[in-house]
């Protein structure tokens, strides 16, 4: 008798189907309710709604760069994309460490990519600021992508350090 095997993460793929749901949807509310390029204040000093579009990518990379960029952007978060969901079909479903900044980066990229395509740039939203110093704005997507990256580079140092310990700790290093 074989041991049938252990779920993958692939659910964790519907982590990134909310975070696209609620991406699009906030972005549906900014087109429709928001006026461009004009702040309104949600917590005065510190956060505004603000309706700005940017061609690029974060901070505005690439934002003048005649158009190809749509393209690029989208093709390299297709690719990023395909190789997180590869990553999660090996993972274990219960590795949520793992799962979860994945599934948040993918969400996030996919998001970015629906705006590319339908309105040619990302729209972004969201802008914090204190007192003349503005960080660039930017949306739900932007967010997810940020806090999985995160993710990955945090659970991953942590992951990578009780791997070395327990290395560590089986009497093979360390004997002289």
């Amino acid at each position: 008798m074989t041991a049938s095997p252990k779920p993958n993460a692939l659910a964790w793929l519907a982590v990134s189907v909310v975070v696209i749901a609620l991406d699009q949807w906030t972005k549906a509310w900014v087109l429709s309710s928001l006026p461009e390029y004009t702040a309104i204040p949600v917590i005065e000093g510190f956060w505004n709604w603000y309706r700005t579009y940017n061609t690029g990518a974060a901070f505005s990379f690439l934002a003048g760069a005649g158009g190809w960029q749509k393209w690029f952007f989208t093709v390299l978060a297709i690719g990023i994309s395909g190789v997180l969901a590869f990553w999660l079909s090996k993972t274990p479903r219960r590795d949520w460490r793992t799962a979860l900044p994945f599934a948040l980066v993918i969400g996030g990229a996919l998001g970015n990519i629906i705006d590319r395509q339908i309105h040619g740039h990302v729209i972004d939203f969201i802008q914090w600021h204190w007192k003349d110093y503005y960080w660039p704005a930017f949306n739900i997507a932007d967010c997810a992508v940020v806090g999985g990256a995160i993710g990955i580079a945090v659970f991953g140092l942590f992951q990578g350090k009780s791997q070395r310990s327990a290395a560590d700790g089986d009497g093979s290093r360390g004997q002289a």
